[in-house]
């Protein structure tokens, strides 16, 4: 009973050992593209750099004389730019952790190979 559960136990080993490349590009890949599309609506969500815009003329806190106005559409002017700076920054940096997944496995793969090659 004891060598049959051993003898399962290696042989899920060795088929986990096997599968896991082909998980890592297929379902480990839907859920990181999954998670990145999920992560760059939530940064869009929160800084709303297209909310900012379309409100650019809208006057802040109801002001409707001219220097009420100018105020919100300078402030607003530069809340899109800085806002959409940081919705850049996030895009680049997510682009690269995803990039980053891609390469990880290949790389490490490599690793090995070229670390128990001896010359």
């Amino acid at each position: 009973m004891g060598i049959l559960i051993f003898q399962k136990l290696v042989v899920e080993f060795f088929l986990d050992f096997v599968y896991f490349p082909l998980w890592w590009y297929t379902k480990g890949a839907l859920k990181a593209f999954c998670a990145y599309k999920n992560a760059l609506v939530a940064v869009n969500f929160r800084l709303a750099p297209g909310l900012w815009l379309k409100n650019i003329f809208t006057p802040m806190y109801g002001q409707r004389d001219w220097e009420g106005r100018l105020v919100s559409v300078f402030i607003r002017f530069w809340n899109v730019i800085f806002r959409g700076v940081l919705l850049v920054i996030a895009w680049t940096v997510y682009t690269i952790i995803i990039m980053a997944y891609f390469l990880l496995f290949p790389l490490i793969f490599f690793l090995l190979i070229s670390s128990s090659i001896t010359l």
